[in-house]
């Protein structure tokens, strides 16, 4: 089974769309190798999706390290990317650089990096041949700064400062762009300006891919419902009632039962 590259995605843009999946384990990772997903992201988003934390900043690289490298466990397929949680790439460029180096010694082929800050560590890690992939829009690690969880992109201005700041990332060796919350034309605007591909997440059907966090299109958290996402299964109802099935079973006696048991003659 061929492994999807770097120079596979680019020469994506303009050709077939980008499917992108945010997970977070090595089974999930399997099941997503045999759907035909191009690209796993590991996201920082494990902090809301997996670990409790109520945004992503509280993440590490040591939480990014774990689930990066359970992934990896699990993939033979798809492109990885883990994303340098926040204070990689906030607080100097060698931190960034020691964090992108853990996460592709952990099995990531590629790194995400949020927002323009920091220019020349995005060049050198690419330069030493490190993949980054881009982040604009919503920037979840800017949270603070944003004022909340906002569409950005709205106005002239904030639309051609998006421009701007994909050119700035192109020119800087990103290979792809994530655009997160942005309204359709804005995307649109941004991947007709790029020649790299964009993949969106709340942007509309003009970009050249899309992504989401599995959990969420499988509906495991059915009080986290943002407007952009489509939910395909209702994952969460369905463990519910399994869980109660079994419970209800060892309490009434009928579980284990004898297909489901050893006996002393096998």
């Amino acid at each position: 089974m061929k492994r999807v590259t770097v120079p596979m995605i680019r020469r994506q843009k303009n050709q077939n769309k980008i499917v992108m999946i945010t997970a977070y384990d090595a089974e999930m990772a399997r099941i997503l190798d045999d759907t035909g997903v191009d690209i796993i992201l590991v996201g920082d988003s494990l902090g809301t999706a997996v670990l409790g934390y109520p945004d992503t900043l509280k993440v590490t690289i040591d939480d990014m390290v774990h689930h990066v490298a359970a992934v990896a466990r699990g993939s033979t397929r798809c492109l990885l990317v883990g994303d340098l949680p926040f204070g990689s790439t906030q607080i100097s460029g060698a931190v960034a650089r020691q964090h992108a180096v853990a996460l592709i010694r952990a099995g990531a082929h590629a790194v995400k990096f949020e927002g323009t800050g920091r220019l020349e560590s995005i060049r050198e890690l690419v330069e030493n041949g490190i993949p980054v992939m881009g982040h604009l829009g919503l920037t979840p690690q800017s949270i603070h700064a944003l004022g909340g969880y906002r569409v950005q992109g709205r106005s002239a201005s904030e639309r051609d400062s998006l421009i701007d700041a994909a050119h700035t990332l192109e020119h800087a060796g990103v290979f792809a762009i994530v655009l997160e919350c942005v309204p359709d034309q804005t995307a649109e605007a941004i991947t007709r300006a790029v020649s790299i591909p964009t993949i969106g997440i709340g942007a509309g059907p003009s970009v050249d891919g899309q992504v989401l966090v599995v959990n969420d299109l499988l509906n495991m958290n059915p009080v986290f419902k943002p407007r952009f996402v489509k939910q395909y299964a209702d994952i969460s109802a369905a463990i519910r009632s399994a869980v109660s099935a079994y419970a209800d079973e060892v309490r009434t006696l009928r579980f284990p039962d004898p297909e489901h048991s050893y006996r002393d003659d096998e």
